[in-house]
């Protein structure tokens, strides 16, 4: 199958310029990582692939140059006969802060975007896996912020080895296949051409060393998995759905790693007769015929309790009354939105012979076709 055009690929003009370019790998690279798409995970890598090689090239102004002048043949030699593969990658750095921890890149690139020798130059220490849980809370929560502390499985250091994974942190040996460099290099003919690949040890994953005598804590991994117990502050005023960031709250990588994050989405659970519209608050309520035509009260199911609502003489079906300082606030703010209450009056169904008199009696001076009189707007009510 012939090889999309890479801006195609990646949805920017010819004219895109390398920030545009960056943007739009990160955005779709977001969209199709393979851990986020599990039920469809083979398509998502291929995807994935696709993108990141469009990437390799866009973002390289000499690699960039050539494609735009011949196409992809202008690159073909920059991948080698089997195409792109990910040991052509150079550009994974550009992701470590989205993708740094997920088990996709474990499988290509041995545990991290930042691995062995390559972060050790770099000087950029590992960074673990980010965690992902829900968090559902009533939705009285959104008006005054809650605390909750929740348990979260982690993998963390095995302190026994300093998360080398060898007995006591010191049984290490320096790996036979790369002797110590954490690299290895293979050459490749084509043609008259010879081509001189790099990458990152397959026995120790860059590291330069290998494990004489596993550490019998963690059986060689370096991290041990437990329950760790994490407190999580739920400002006012929080949407639904919203997500918090809990910095180096997440899962360690082993010796020299940083923690990932903790990322919390907190759900409401959802109140009967109640909607919530930014900062206010929508309800409904019924009354009588009689309340509606002579005045009287109701109570009100408001986010935390219920409320008095006063109801005028003469009030029309369908009348929206507002009671202030009811809603939500704004996030992490104090002054709250109101509760807009829309009253539906109730008509009786079955009515009696003396009822339909009175009614009579009551009504017999208006006129079917007369409106009724003016009450100072009470379809759209507000009462305080």
């Amino acid at each position: 199958m012939a090889k999309r055009d890479y801006y195609e690929v990646l949805g920017v003009p010819r004219s895109a310029s390398t920030e545009e370019i960056k943007t739009a790998y990160r955005r779709l690279a977001r969209l199709h990582h393979p851990d986020l798409n599990k039920d469809n995970q083979k398509a998502a890598e291929e995807r994935f692939k696709e993108l990141s090689e469009a990437y390799e090239v866009l973002v390289d102004e000499e690699k960039r140059r050539r494609f735009d002048q011949f196409g992809h043949q202008g690159v073909e030699t920059d991948f080698g006969p089997g195409g792109f593969n990910w040991q052509n990658f150079t550009h994974a750095g550009d992701l470590e802060d989205l993708l740094g921890g997920s088990e996709f890149f474990q499988q290509f690139f041995g545990g991290n975007l930042f691995t062995g020798a390559r972060a050790r130059s770099m000087g950029t220490p590992f960074r673990g896996s980010d965690i992902e849980i829900g968090m559902r809370l009533p939705l009285a929560a959104a008006v005054h912020g809650a605390k909750r502390t929740i348990e979260v499985p982690l993998q963390e250091r095995c302190e026994d080895c300093s998360g080398t994974g060898a007995r006591n942190g010191t049984a290490l040996e320096v790996c036979p296949e790369c002797n110590g460099r954490g690299q290895v290099r293979r050459s490749m003919q084509r043609g008259n051409a010879q081509f001189l690949t790099i990458a990152e040890c397959p026995v120790c994953h860059g590291v330069g060393r290998r494990i004489k005598e596993l550490c019998p804590r963690c059986e060689g991994s370096g991290v041990l998995t437990q329950t760790k117990k994490i407190a999580v502050e739920i400002p006012p005023g929080i949407e639904d759905h919203a997500v918090l960031r809990l910095a180096k709250q997440g899962i360690s990588s082993g010796q020299d790693s940083v923690a990932g994050d903790l990322f919390v989405q907190v759900m409401f659970e959802p109140m009967e007769n109640l909607r919530r519209e930014g900062q206010d608050a929508f309800t409904d309520a019924q009354v009588p015929l009689a309340t509606a035509l002579l005045g009287g009260e109701t109570r009100v199911k408001t986010i935390e309790s219920e409320a008095i609502l006063k109801i005028p003489a003469g009030t029309q079906p369908e009348s929206q009354f507002r009671l202030r300082g009811e809603g939500f606030p704004k996030l992490r703010g104090r002054i709250r939105g109101d509760l807009f209450v829309t009253v539906h009056v109730h008509l009786p169904e079955d009515l009696g012979p003396r009822q339909r008199d009175l009614i009579r009696q009551a009504f017999a001076g208006t006129s079917a076709a007369e409106p009724p009189p003016k009450r100072g707007g009470l379809f759209s009510r507000r009462s305080g």
